[in-house]
């Protein structure tokens, strides 16, 4: 079994699984919410963000604690599965309290915060933290997002949860084979990388604060290029999302060929310009939009080198780290 394949393999079906899960989430709420009115949409959606985002570093720590960590997974599934089953009784029922919505967000939260950290660990082992591996990982996300909000249905909504337990269940039999595989044939399958630690607990604790800041002010100016007129309908929001996908990919190759110091210096070179020429149309907003987002993969890479051994602490922290930008951009 090639260490290559597998890679390739753990990339591809987890890359297509946070496309599906973060589709499934928009796409429940907005068939849930449709009805309402604005601000008990915005609260409940306020509410799952939080949730989904800020229980990260505790579901994260979970994943590097757990020894069948697809477990995790499946706990994830388990609770998308319910949060998309309470909103279709609720929708058949009438139910119009507040609480049914608010559970449906907590379940939908927790749910995508089990998720994340399952494959942003599950991808830096098997792929030694590779960079590339990681800029794919995170950018499908955005691009479900988009997705489940322009095509928000119930039809949809069916077809993400059935193809995301198809893909897990797949993925989690094949795993447990070749996990077999490995034990009968006393075959080292390699979910190390790098040296041993080396950076004392301060240099640790300083490290992980600045680039926590850096994700905060990061998703700070993806918002504001975001709301730079740019998502006026929804042709405009697949393409923002579509802009904020490559820019993610398009940072790991990026990093992985001039180094990742040269790469910061470029992004952050590109989102000065792109900030100083801000209002002066959509095309240059895009620009910018896509530039910010290069950076991603190599925060990660950072807080996963930064905090070997704890890579779901790591993007659990980092995803953490997004929602002050995102509160501020609301209010």
């Amino acid at each position: 079994m090639g260490s290559k394949n597998v890679e390739i393999e753990v990339v591809g079906v987890a890359s297509a699984m946070h496309f599906l899960v973060d589709a499934l989430c928009v796409c429940c709420l907005y068939m849930l919410l449709e009805p309402l009115p604005l601000t008990p949409v915005v609260s409940v959606i306020v509410t799952y963000n939080v949730l989904a985002f800020l229980t990260q570093p505790l579901t994260g720590l979970l994943a590097d604690s757990v020894r069948r960590p697809h477990l995790l997974l499946l706990v994830s599934i388990l609770l998308l599965a319910f949060a998309v089953l309470l909103s279709v009784i609720v929708v058949m029922t009438r139910a119009g309290e507040m609480p049914f919505f608010y559970a449906v967000a907590f379940l939908l939260g927790l749910g995508n915060s089990f998720f994340h950290v399952w494959g942003g660990k599950q991808v830096a082992l098997k792929t030694c933290n590779d960079i590339r591996s990681l800029g794919v990982f995170v950018s499908t996300g955005v691009m479900g997002l988009a997705v489940g909000y322009v095509f928000y249905s119930w039809l949809l909504l069916c077809l993400l949860l059935l193809s995301l337990n198809v893909l897990a269940l797949v993925y989690v039999w094949e795993e447990d084979r070749r996990y077999r595989w490995d034990r009968r044939n006393r075959y080292d399958s390699g979910n190390r990388y790098g040296d041993e630690k080396v950076f004392s607990l301060p240099l640790v604790l300083l490290f992980v604060v600045l680039l926590m800041v850096a994700v905060m002010l990061r998703s700070l100016v993806s918002e504001c290029f975001t709301s730079d007129g740019v998502v006026s309908g929804s042709e405009m929001t697949l393409l923002v999302g579509c802009v904020a996908m490559l820019g993610k990919m398009a940072g790991g190759w990026l990093a992985r060929g001039l180094g990742w110091v040269k790469s910061l210096a470029l992004i952050l070179l590109g989102v000065l310009v792109g900030w100083f020429m801000r209002g002066q149309g959509v095309a240059l907003a895009l620009v910018g939009l896509f530039v910010v987002n290069c950076s991603m993969p190599i925060t990660l890479w950072l807080a996963n080198v930064v905090l070997k051994g704890r890579e779901g602490l790591a993007f659990g922290l980092l995803a953490a780290a997004l929602i002050p930008g995102y509160l501020i951009s609301q209010i």
